[in-house]
């Protein structure tokens, strides 16, 4: 029956008072609410920790995000290390088990700690978090599923194998010695679509998704995994992005609009249709091929700071990541840009509270209030296709702490010699992720307001 299965996706849409139901096959999209850590809507967040602090901390997390490829020849893979900035609800199974997952770009692999009847190693959400199951119980579900090792979506995956039933097993470690494993696995999953999706509605949108091929994690070790799951948007094989392209009509294409860190809101993750980035100014790039299939890769051509520009010496491919806050590049193209910034910023040098940040001032105490933006200049970036985007003083710059005001780029290093575009870059810009057409497409955008807040009667 399985194998039969219409492979669907529904939008369904309820009010009480209105009796508004409708049924949805795919050509609008969905929009699900994109949480960061350090939110007060994160069971992660730390209260004792300042503005500044976090933005430090998420700086650290960064440079301690190493990269690494996976072995195509079926042994364990080894992806993204611990850091992730974005997290993100997803119900499973029938009926629904709501749980907070991790959201990463920069992998593949969707996956959630599950029991049957016993249960799993790993640590549960923080305390105070959103009323969510920190554990999948597969024996309360109707829809669950099991892959055979024979099937396509078995052999995709990096680190499967097959067990004694014949069915399809995974493994995975983390640059920093975490490690999930488990059987590969098919479930409904549910999204619960942004508020305001249904005109006249007072209950939450939701999004039905049949037969998402995922990890059921029976041992996870190690800190990374604090949190229920984990959902990889990378572009290779198994992702949620390309499993909502194989099973619907939406297509291949995600955007989000990350909202600043000083900003203490949500940000959105758009699907299908609402990916299309639209807004004035938008740029598109096209995607190159990358040694990591879960990479979304772009080429840099150049960078320019006021009238000068400084251009690589060679083809310069660079990542697109959610999840690493700095900007990271090769000495040999930031070394020219911080020499040409240090040129045109005329403020007092100042002591790094980072060693990987090279760059820092002192904007005075009270920095946070005043308007420093206007001492730094901005960084313009070209890509491939001839498209530019114009950083802002804020997706250049960070401050941390307080009156210090550092250069928010990195030199890559032996651990990670990946080139990124990090959050902070990409703060308060749309950006569109589209594997059919293989482009990115950038456009400046109020990310603050992207994610309206929900009517009272909404139950988050």
């Amino acid at each position: 029956m399985a194998g039969r299965a219409i492979l669907l996706i529904v939008l369904v849409l309820t009010a009480r008072s209105y009796g508004c139901t409708a049924a949805y096959v795919g050509d609008g999209g969905f929009s699900v609410e994109f949480i960061h850590r350090d939110s007060v809507k994160s069971p992660l967040h730390d209260r004792s920790l300042t503005l500044h602090d976090r933005v430090l901390a998420a700086v650290r997390r960064s440079t301690a995000r190493p990269y690494a490829g996976g072995d195509p020849s079926g042994g364990v893979a080894e992806i993204v290390s611990t850091p992730y900035e974005y997290l993100m609800y997803v119900r499973v199974g029938t009926p629904p088990t709501r749980m907070l997952a991790l959201a990463d770009t920069g992998s593949n692999l969707v996956w959630f700690k599950c029991r049957n009847g016993t249960s799993i190693s790993g640590a549960p959400p923080a305390a105070g978090g959103a009323p969510v199951s920190p554990v999948f119980d597969l024996s309360s579900s109707s829809s669950y599923g099991l892959v055979a090792c024979r099937l396509p979506s078995c052999q995709a995956i990096y680190g499967t194998s097959c067990d004694a039933n014949s069915f399809c097993q995974y493994q995975s470690s983390y640059g920093d010695g975490s490690t999930t494993s488990g059987i590969l696995s098919t479930e409904t999953f549910y999204f619960d679509d942004a508020p305001g999706g249904c005109v006249g509605c007072r209950e939450r949108p939701q999004l039905h998704l049949s037969r998402v091929n995922f990890g059921c994690a029976t041992k996870a070790t190690g800190n990374t995994f604090q949190l229920a799951g984990y959902v990889g948007l990378g572009a290779g094989n198994g992702s949620l992005v390309n499993q909502i392209g194989a099973l619907t009509s939406l297509g291949r294409r995600f955007a989000y609009c990350l909202a600043p860190f000083y900003v203490n809101v949500s940000s959105i993750l758009d699907f299908g249709a609402r990916a299309t980035v639209t807004e004035p100014g938008a740029v598109t790039t096209p995607l190159i091929p990358s040694a990591m299939d879960a990479f979304y890769t772009i080429l840099l051509t150049s960078v320019k700071i006021g009238s000068s520009t400084i251009a690589p010496p060679k083809p310069y491919p660079v990542i697109v990541d959610s999840g690493t806050t700095l900007t990271f590049l090769d000495k040999a193209l930031l070394d020219p840009i911080v020499e040409e910034i240090s040129r045109s910023i005329k403020l007092p040098r100042k002591q790094s509270p980072e060693k990987q940040l090279g760059l820092c001032y002192d904007v005075g105490v009270g920095g946070a209030t005043q308007d420093w933006k206007k001492h730094f200049p901005e960084v313009t970036l070209e890509f491939g296709g001839g498209a530019t985007i114009t950083l802002q003083a804020r997706n250049a710059f960070a401050e941390l702490p307080v009156g210090t005001v550092c250069l928010a780029m990195a030199p890559v290093t032996d651990d990670r010699s990946v080139t990124i575009i990090g959050n902070i870059a990409q703060q308060n810009f749309r950006v569109g992720f589209d594997l059919d057409k293989g482009t990115v497409t950038f456009a400046a955008a109020d990310c603050a307001s992207s994610y309206p807040s929900p009517p009272a009667s909404v139950s988050l």
